[in-house]
């Protein structure tokens, strides 16, 4: 590009006061010329001539500005999401010339201003082959697992402990988090979510860390996925999505996969709409001519049939564990059930007083299936008593009312049992609304649940004063370590108290 042809380009964006972008490859040729900035003109990934992390793009941009303002954030962003060899931005007083940088941050390089005679005698030639020489080089040299993903958080909240446990969600589901960013506003974004600053700011750290996901900490609406993800130009996601790939990971039973498909697809159902061409060309055949039936109906049609087919092997698998308690209750047998949120210690507690192999882990949701085991009180308090012990799926706050609806079936443990340990992890910074968020979970259930103990978990891990604390706090209720067997003998006790009396 010579001075003189750069002088006019110029001059022809001051009479349309309108930004001009030029796209050229590597031979000079133009491939394509809109109006707009480079942030607004940026071309798609899938139309890009190549595209990779250990190379650019083949493509540079020629920015016209008629205001004579310096690259914005955003048309840096768009330089790096499209990886181009490298953004020259014209005006009439100055230019810029901007590049990527192989270093993690950072990201690019923009040059100090320079004359327009100086611009166009740089060496983009011996800058582009340099420049991909070395991205060659530090792409070889970081190791990432295939199948893991790089995950920034999103947060609309000030609640920091809501992210902390996003953050452990994510990582239980074979994620790595690389960041977290918030915003706290009254109203959320009814588009974004996010407001366009923020927005701008999570663009540019998904760059710089070279993120291939974010998840956000409520519940996206389909559009504000489908908005999302064309102004990042990467896969987002929410808390209920992360949390349903935990539930298809961890279960193990034919039960447990069944309630899992069919949260899972009641939550994909009405995300159907707006995925692309895809999702909205016409059928073939007899019967789908003309207006038609388009494939996103169809779609949503056998996703609907496969809905009510799981519904009733779920109602199934209803009436099967109620014929299971009905002849526990004709034995005169009585049953105890072990809720709270998840990662409090559930499982540990069953293995230790049942003396089951139930799989633990310190991570949430580590198990899904419910465990029954025979409690034989007369090992720990002496007394001829066996009692039935339920270990079930832990709870969360805020679970999808997608998980609610499918794990009814085990949920009804909890609603029949004679009694209730509410096992709560004490050593938890947030245990207080961990314990709300149980409650509520107990209170919206369709069924009166009955008489509960509370238990606190983990007291081996608690300093004495914090301890204390907390036991003048909760004077009724026990405490122990069920990893470290403290306390088991009291807990047993009260339980040959509420149900063997």
């Amino acid at each position: 590009m010579s001075a003189e042809f750069a002088q006019r380009l110029i001059y022809l964006v001051q009479e349309l006061q309108q930004p001009l972008c030029i796209y050229a490859n590597r031979r000079g040729q133009v491939v394509r010329v809109a109006i707009g900035t480079p942030h607004q003109t940026r071309i798609p990934p899938l139309e890009l001539p190549r595209y990779g992390e250990e190379r650019l793009c083949g493509l540079r941009c020629i920015a016209v500005s008629f205001t004579g303002d310096p690259p914005s954030n955003a048309d840096l962003v768009a330089m790096a999401m499209q990886r181009l060899d490298a953004l020259a931005v014209l005006s009439d007083r100055w230019s810029w010339l901007c590049h990527l940088l192989p270093s993690p941050t950072p990201q690019w390089q923009v040059s100090p201003p320079m004359s327009l005679e100086k611009l166009t005698k740089q060496d983009f030639a011996g800058l582009v082959s340099n420049l991909e020489a070395e991205f060659s080089r530090r792409c070889g040299a970081i190791a990432i697992a295939a199948k893991q993903d790089r995950v920034i958080l999103a947060g609309l909240t000030r609640n920091y402990s809501r992210l902390r446990e996003l953050q452990q969600l994510v990582e239980s589901a074979g994620g790595v988090v690389l960041d977290i960013l918030t915003q706290w506003r009254e109203q959320p974004h009814p588009q974004t979510l996010l407001g366009e600053g923020k927005l701008q700011e999570l663009m540019v750290a998904a760059q710089i860390k070279q993120a291939n996901l974010v998840v956000f900490d409520r519940e996206l609406t389909p559009a504000q996925i489908r908005n999302l993800e064309s102004k990042l130009g990467i896969r987002v996601s929410d808390r209920t999505e992360v949390i349903l790939d935990i539930f298809a990971q961890r279960a193990r039973s034919a039960a447990g996969k069944l309630q899992v498909e069919l949260a899972q697809i009641a939550y994909r159902l009405p995300r159907l709409a707006g995925r692309g061409q895809d999702l909205s060309r016409l059928g073939g055949g007899i019967g789908t001519r003309g207006p038609g039936e388009t494939k996103l109906e169809s779609d949503r049609r056998v996703l609907q049939k496969r809905i009510a087919h799981l519904q009733k092997q779920v109602t199934a698998l209803q009436n099967h564990r109620a014929r299971q308690r009905q002849r526990r209750i004709d034995r005169e047998m009585p049953t105890v059930a072990i809720v709270g949120y998840t990662n409090a210690g559930k499982s540990t507690l069953l293995n230790q007083l049942t003396k089951a192999n139930a799989y633990t882990a310190d991570q949430l949701f580590a198990t899904l299936d419910p465990t029954t085991r025979r409690l034989h009180l007369q090992e720990f308090v002496g007394v001829d008593c066996t009692v039935l012990l339920t270990d079930t799926v832990g709870f969360i706050h805020e679970l999808p009312p997608s998980l609610l609806d499918a794990f009814r079936a085990t949920l009804e443990e909890v609603t029949e049992a004679d009694a209730l340990i509410h096992l709560v992890d004490a050593s938890h910074p947030d245990f207080a609304a961990q314990m709300r968020a149980v409650q509520q979970i107990l209170q919206d259930m369709p069924l009166v649940v009955g008489e509960t103990l509370l238990v606190f978990n983990k007291i081996d891990v608690l300093d004495p004063y914090t301890l204390s604390a907390m036991q003048e706090a909760y004077p009724h209720a026990l405490w122990i370590s069920a990893k470290q067997r403290l306390g088991l003998s009291r807990l047993c006790l009260e339980i040959y108290r509420l149900v063997c009396l």
